[in-house]
């Protein structure tokens, strides 16, 4: 790989492959033979570290994020699509097993988790908690196999587990978050929910600047704990794979075995724990007062 040291190497492997945009006049320095060029005019492109993508700014994409978050997303439309069409009801298959397994694990999260009527939390449920699982299941595969790959196709960096970048947990975080600002306005309407913000917890005129404070600190700290959360546990986890990986052959099986299969609770727990708090979070946005 492309390091020299363990501490090349452990940035080079959390390093995401960012396209963006960099001005005219920008110096960009060869990370082999640390030749600097000036750019003519302003460019898109990869960058070649960890500087140039900070450089980038906000408007950079993590291509390797996005592109296995929207593969993952397109197994599990695949995956269960096929399972629908070929479903039987006499002896059913592994992978239909497999299927209605999860959609009854997921259906007893709702069940307990959510208290309204609304038809489309169920299905949402599914999606959040099948798409988080199958991202955090890539973190299984070996840390140096995908990015040498790349590496071999000319991609300097390359990361495959998209829930180990806050762009990817926020990304969903912040989505589940609109939904619940959404219903609270559908449920409730604009008044009840400018009334339950400005009258939780204490019933008072008063002490209505209070309730506003606490009540949107409570729900920004939504999303954050639902992001957050997920990618802490996940980054984590790959860090330990990463350092795991340094050591020498013999000692690699020796704690990797353990270590991945741990991570096979790890994995399907965060699914559950952000799958479920969604839940919690939409039904709670559902309760009129």
């Amino acid at each position: 790989m492309a390091a020299d040291t363990p501490v090349e190497y452990i940035q080079h492997h959390l390093q995401n492959l960012t396209y963006g945009k960099l001005p005219a006049g920008y110096e960009r320095v060869d990370p082999y033979t640390e030749e600097v060029v000036v750019l003519q005019e302003t460019s898109w492109t990869f960058a070649r570290s960890s500087v140039e993508a900070a450089d980038m700014g906000f408007m950079a994409i993590h291509v390797d994020t996005m592109g296995w978050s929207l593969a993952m997303g397109l197994l599990f439309l695949t995956l269960f699509r096929l399972v629908a069409k070929r479903a039987t009801s006499g002896q059913p298959g592994g992978l239909q097993n497999m299927v209605e397994m999860t959609v009854e694990f997921v259906q007893g999260i709702v069940r307990d988790g959510f208290h309204g009527k609304n038809p489309f939390i169920a299905p949402l449920a599914l999606t959040i908690f099948v798409w988080v699982l199958l991202m955090n299941t890539l973190k299984l595969i070996p840390v140096d196999f995908i990015p040498s790959l790349a590496q071999f196709l000319g991609l300097e960096y390359f990361k495959i587990v998209p829930t180990t970048d806050p762009n990817g947990t926020f990304g969903i975080a912040i989505g589940v978050f609109f939904l619940i600002i959404y219903y609270n306005f559908k449920v409730k309407g604009p008044g009840g929910f400018a009334k339950e913000l400005s009258f939780t917890p204490f019933n008072h005129w008063l002490l209505v600047p209070f309730n506003l404070l606490l009540e949107i600190i409570g729900h920004l700290t939504k999303p954050l704990s639902l992001a957050l959360r997920l990618f802490g546990n996940m980054y984590a986890g790959e860090v330990v794979f990463i350092l795991i990986a340094l050591l020498p052959f013999w000692l690699q099986w020796t704690l990797n075995v353990p270590w991945a299969i741990f991570h096979i609770l790890v994995v399907t727990l965060q699914a559950f724990i952000f799958t479920t708090l969604s839940v919690v979070y939409l039904s709670q946005a559902h309760e009129e007062h």
